[in-house]
């Protein structure tokens, strides 16, 4: 039986900053300060095939909003989050076999897996990143390394085809970004769009397929 492999291109790891607001009396101004969000692949923890991770509709959040009259002049919202799976995309870490028999795999190529933020009006990709460390999971980061090894096996079911991909169970999240309006006290939206997260959970993700 041979291994079929897909090709794609490593993502570009995500420098990251972290958000920090000064109170001196009135709504503090927003600064972003350097700091680094990458997991190295030593930091990875391990966990093949989970199954049930993936969420089918997005799920809510919801946040504590600062005072207004004496919060921050600007500051992000995440709306809602999904569970999904990042996959990693590059040659030797996707795979598919069959019909039937034994599928055994490894990651034969290093490379990272990179958070992506997209969106529309004024705002900060490793804000974000930052942001979501603390309200999504404290296992988010704009980076992951992916080391070779880590091998796993599975039975591919009669008639069937194996399919193995490596990478991250993540996140999906929606963001919007608001300003404090001329009185302090109200808000108005500036920027609003997506991020795909991935942890330091990686892992094989394996399915079955007719074809």
């Amino acid at each position: 039986m041979g291994i079929g492999i897909r090709r794609a291109s490593t993502g570009v790891a995500t420098a990251a900053l972290l958000l920090c607001f000064a109170a001196a009396g009135t709504a503090a101004a927003e600064e972003a300060p350097t700091d680094d969000t990458a997991v190295s692949a030593d930091q990875t923890t391990e966990i093949n095939n989970r199954q049930g991770w993936e969420d089918e509709t997005d799920q809510p959040i919801v946040e504590m909003r600062p005072q207004r009259c004496d919060g921050p002049s600007t500051w992000y919202e995440f709306s809602s989050k999904k569970a999904t799976f990042v996959p990693s995309w590059w040659n030797g870490t996707s795979f598919k076999d069959g019909p039937g028999g034994t599928m055994t795999v490894s990651v034969l190529k290093s490379g990272t897996i990179s958070a992506e933020v997209s969106g529309s009006g004024e705002f900060s990709a490793g804000t974000i990143i930052a942001k979501a460390k603390t309200t999504i999971s404290v296992k988010v980061a704009g980076s992951v390394s992916i080391s070779t090894g880590h091998s796993y096996s599975q039975d591919i079911p009669r008639n069937k085809y194996g399919h193995m991909q490596y990478g991250s169970w993540g996140y999906k999240a929606n963001w919007k970004r608001y300003r404090t309006t001329g009185d302090g006290c109200g808000a108005i939206e500036i920027g609003h769009g997506t991020t795909t997260l991935p942890t330091s959970e990686v892992g094989w993700k394996w399915w079955v397929t007719s074809s």
